[in-house]
C-alpha cells in the first residue's frame, strides 16, 4: 500500500469514526420560557411548576440558563417571543400558547433565527414552526368525560358543554367528545360555548343555559375552574335537575369532592395535570445541553378519575 492510499484510507476511517459519534453538546443552552399569565387555576399549576423547573434544572446543570415570561394575552406573548429571541438571544424554547393562530407566525419567527423550539399543550396551525410537541392526551380528556357521561344517563338524556379557549387542544377534545356521542342517538348535546377556561365566563354561559334549557341532565365543563362557575350558576338558579357535572384536568378540590362523595353530581374527573410543563422543559434543556433532539411529539396520559383512584391524583401542597 503507497503513502497516499495508507493516508486516504486512515482519512475514511477518522470520518467514519466521527460520523458515529453523538451530536456535540452546545456549549451553553439559553432556555426561554414562554406561558400565560396565572389568570385562573390551572394556569398558576402551570406557573408554579414551570418556576420549579428552571430552581431544579439550573441548580443541576451550571450550562443551562432559563429565562420565564408570562403573558396576559396573544399580542403580550408574541412581544415577549420576540424580546427573547433579540434581546435574550435565547438557543431554545419552550412555549405554552396563548392561543394557536395568533402565536404560530411569532413562534415560526423564532425557530427561523435557530431557536429550538418545544410546543406545549396548545398547538400551533403550522407544525412546520417547532420541532418538538409535549401535550396532554387531548383526545382522551374529550373522550373519556362522553363515555362516563353516557353510561351514567343510560344512552338518553340532555347535555350541554362549556369549551375552553379556541385552540388545537380544544378542537381535538371537542371532536372526541363529539365522536362518542354519535353513538348515542338519544343523547343530545343541546349547545358547546366556549367560556375560555375561567370561572366567571363558565358562571355567564351556564346562566344562558339554564335560561333556555328547562331540562339539562348533565354539564361538561371542560375545566375544574369552569365547573366551579358553572356549579354556582345552578346554585342560584336553583336548579335540580342537573344529574351529572363532570370538570377535567385534576384539580385538588374537584378531586377532593370525588374522594370524599361531597356531592352526587361530581363522581368522576379526568386526569390532565400542569406539570406537564416541568417534564417539557426538562427533556428539552437535557436533550439540548447533549446536543439531540426531542421524538416530534411526546403525549402525557389522561385517564379516569374516580373514587377508586382519587388519591393517587390528590396534591394538597399544589397550587392546582
Amino acid at each position: 500500500m503507497t503513502t497516499f492510499t495508507r493516508r486516504l484510507a486512515l482519512t475514511a476511517a477518522c470520518a467514519a469514526a466521527f460520523a458515529s459519534l453523538p451530536a456535540l453538546a452546545q456549549e451553553k443552552v439559553n432556555l426561554g420560557v414562554s406561558i400565560p399569565a396565572a389568570t385562573h387555576s390551572f394556569m398558576g399549576g402551570i406557573n408554579y411548576w414551570a418556576n420549579q423547573a428552571k430552581k431544579d434544572l439550573e441548580k443541576q446543570h451550571k450550562d443551562l440558563k432559563i429565562t420565564i415570561k408570562t403573558a396576559a394575552n396573544a399580542p403580550e406573548q408574541a412581544n415577549q417571543l420576540q424580546d427573547l429571541s433579540t434581546v435574550t438571544k435565547i438557543n431554545a424554547l419552550v412555549v405554552f400558547p396563548f392561543e394557536s393562530a395568533a402565536l404560530t407566525k411569532p413562534v415560526a419567527q423564532v425557530k427561523a433565527k435557530g431557536a429550538y423550539v418545544t410546543v406545549v399543550d396548545r398547538g400551533l396551525t403550522d407544525t412546520s414552526a417547532q420541532d418538538a410537541y409535549v401535550a396532554g392526551d387531548n383526545t382522551a380528556f374529550g373522550k373519556i368525560p362522553a363515555e362516563y357521561i353516557a353510561k351514567q344517563l343510560g344512552g338518553k338524556g340532555n347535555v350541554v358543554a362549556l369549551r375552553g379557549i379556541a385552540t388545537t387542544l380544544d378542537n381535538e377534545r371537542m371532536d372526541a367528545f363529539n365522536a362518542v356521542l354519535k353513538n348515542y342517538p338519544d343523547i343530545k348535546l343541546l349547545d358547546a360555548k366556549y367560556a375560555n377556561w375561567n370561572r366567571d365566563d363558565a358562571f355567564k354561559v351556564t346562566q344562558d343555559y339554564l335560561t333556555r334549557f328547562k331540562n339539562i341532565d348533565a354539564i361538561w365543563a371542560a375545566d375544574d375552574d369552569m365547573a366551579v362557575g358553572v356549579l354556582k350558576a345552578i346554585e342560584q338558579a336553583k336548579r335540580d335537575d342537573i344529574k351529572i357535572i363532570f370538570g377535567g384536568a385534576g384539580a385538588k378540590g374537584m378531586v377532593k369532592t370525588i374522594m370524599d362523595g361531597k356531592d352526587k353530581r361530581i363522581t368522576a374527573d379526568v386526569s390532565y395535570s400542569p406539570k406537564f410543563i416541568y417534564d417539557a422543559i426538562k427533556l428539552t434543556a437535557e436533550a439540548r445541553l447533549k446536543g439531540q433532539k426531542l421524538p416530534a411529539t411526546t403525549i402525557i396520559p389522561s385517564v379516569l378519575i374516580t373514587k377508586d383512584n382519587a388519591k393517587d391524583f390528590y396534591h394538597p401542597d399544589s397550587p392546582f
